[in-house]
């Protein structure tokens, strides 16, 4: 008999298929996605679809263990799981030679972004591949938090929101290994750089900046506290309960560095993410029919 983390309460915790219920209508699909969620039994099918709900903590069930159960199974033998549709589209590929095609959709903090973390994560795991493939899947999983950083935001209804869309591709050998990828993005929040809701923050990437940076880049960069930036100072908060920039942008850092970006490039990205604070901070007022720099000093010509 094969051991899984939801065997226990099968009966009590709904049908894991909800074409299976005796009686489909809307009330009945949220009562019995309910009554899984209250036994942390997050993923339910409907037929080929998989349903996810986002449980807003931290669940044990995406280990090697989970992996090693789902790889190679039939979709019928383990409880709906992301790893069972990862694996299914991965043998698809394998077995008739075609593209797949995964689709996440849902409200800002359903977790889609975790959940394309776990596909992504899935893949590399289970296919195969020596020194250069194991390249190729760092890269790809690397990208994840050079995205967040300069793509995702807190907002009021998520910590780690996705302010932008995206679409990946994974190039697979004949041997199933990973040999290239592309990453698309669209619709980016650019507004979000000079204005955002109470309650909500500018981009990862300001916060990671300030708080991560050595004392001599802050002092390269002319970088002061949070709070002394316009950009920064909008939505009113500058901590995320869970989140610790200074250690994320050491991550982003090492993101920089899998993805083959020299120091160089490096410095000048962060100089440009510095450049921009610094110019929230540029005031104009109207002298004479004409606009000049309010309170105008050596200050403003140095960090220029």
């Amino acid at each position: 008999m094969v051991y899984h983390w939801q065997s226990h309460n099968v009966k009590l915790s709904g049908v894991d298929d909800m074409v299976l219920l005796p009686k489909i209508s809307e009330d009945s699909i949220v009562e019995n996605l309910k009554k899984r969620y209250m036994d942390d039994y997050i993923f339910t099918c409907i037929g080929p679809v998989l349903v996810s709900v986002n449980p807003f903590k931290q669940m044990p069930y995406f280990g090697d263990k989970e992996i090693e159960l789902y790889q190679g199974a039939a979709s019928y033998e383990n409880p709906p799981h992301v790893y069972g549709l990862s694996d299914e589209m991965y043998r698809n590929m394998l077995i008739d030679v075609e593209s797949q095609c995964v689709i996440i959709s849902g409200e800002s903090g359903a977790g889609k972004t975790v959940l394309a973390k776990y596909i992504m994560s899935y893949i590399a795991r289970v296919s195969g591949g020596g020194t250069r493939v194991q390249r190729i899947k760092d890269v790809i999983l690397e990208s994840n938090p050079l995205l967040e950083a300069f793509g995702n935001a807190k907002t009021v209804r998520n910590n780690n929101s996705s302010r932008f869309g995206k679409y990946v591709e994974i190039l697979f050998g004949n041997g199933g290994q990973p040999e290239g990828g592309r990453i698309s993005n669209f619709l980016l929040e650019k507004s979000r750089v000079v204005m955002q809701n109470a309650g909500e923050r500018n981009f990862h990437i300001f916060y990671q900046l300030c708080t991560g940076a050595s004392v001599n880049m802050k002092r390269e960069l002319g970088l002061n506290q949070l709070d002394y930036y316009s950009y920064l100072s909008y939505g009113g908060n500058h901590k995320v309960d869970g989140t610790n920039d200074a250690h994320d942008f050491q991550e982003t850092l090492r993101a920089m560095s899998v993805m083959n970006m020299s120091e160089v490039e490096q410095s000048n990205i962060l100089r440009v993410v510095a450049g921009v604070l610094h110019l929230g901070n540029v005031m104009f007022v109207e002298k004479s029919n004409y606009a000049e720099i309010e309170n105008f000093t050596c200050e403003y010509q140095r960090k220029a």
